[in-house]
């Protein structure tokens, strides 16, 4: 695998919103760094449900946009779905929570499946997209930074997959605000997830 591409963004105005968003990302050159907050000079605007250490850096597989290009019947290019980066010859699908991906000195570990909202809609321009994005089960990848460092576009990727019991990115958008089993509960609490959703997760274990 190789990064295909990096892409970061400014705060910019949705067309008939009032509010400014930093889903609007574009192909950059050159080296790029990356800290525990994710790709530095990427403008994060609505910090309360994205950005953060566990959603440092937000990731797309080629395969995945590839597969959106043919459902949609139009390019998607690279930053299209907010992404910070897309890494070449990889289909989200097969993505599990605590897999991890090494470019360089960069080491990133999967957290949560993203979640789609309004702002993703409105940048889609479809309000329906929040629908068949879920429905596509084909989530993007948002990974914490465990070591950062710069990188650049055709570095190569290291792909580690998780060695405990796996939480999938397909799984994660499915079961996204409903009451888990037991054993599912245990198992997602055994990876290492998104905070919010560990924190959540333990309430209703009664950890």
């Amino acid at each position: 695998m190789k990064i295909l591409a990096i892409c970061i963004g400014s705060a910019e105005r949705l067309p008939g919103k009032s509010y400014k968003t930093g889903i609007y990302k574009h192909p950059v050159g050159g080296n790029v760094l990356v800290d525990a907050e994710g790709l530095v000079g990427d403008a994060i605007c609505n910090q309360k449900h994205h950005g953060g250490v566990d959603q440092a850096v937000y990731l797309e597989g080629s395969l995945t946009l590839d597969w959106w290009s043919k459902e949609l019947g139009r390019p998607i290019e690279p930053g299209t779905f907010g992404e910070n980066m897309v890494i070449d010859d990889l289909d989200n699908g097969i993505v599990s929570v605590g897999d991890k991906f090494i470019a360089g000195d960069l080491v990133l570990e999967v957290t949560s499946a993203r979640i789609p909202c309004a702002t993703f809609a409105a940048r889609m321009g479809d309000p329906l997209f929040i629908k068949r994005y879920t429905q596509a089960a084909r989530p993007g990848i948002y990974c914490r930074v465990l070591h950062g460092g710069a990188i650049a576009t055709g570095m190569t990727v290291d792909y580690l997959p998780y060695d405990g019991e796996k939480v999938t990115m397909p799984e994660m958008i499915a079961t996204f605000g409903k009451t888990l089993a037991a054993q599912d509960r245990s198992r997602y609490l055994a990876a290492p997830i998104h905070y919010k959703l560990r924190d959540i997760l333990a309430v209703h274990s009664g950890a």
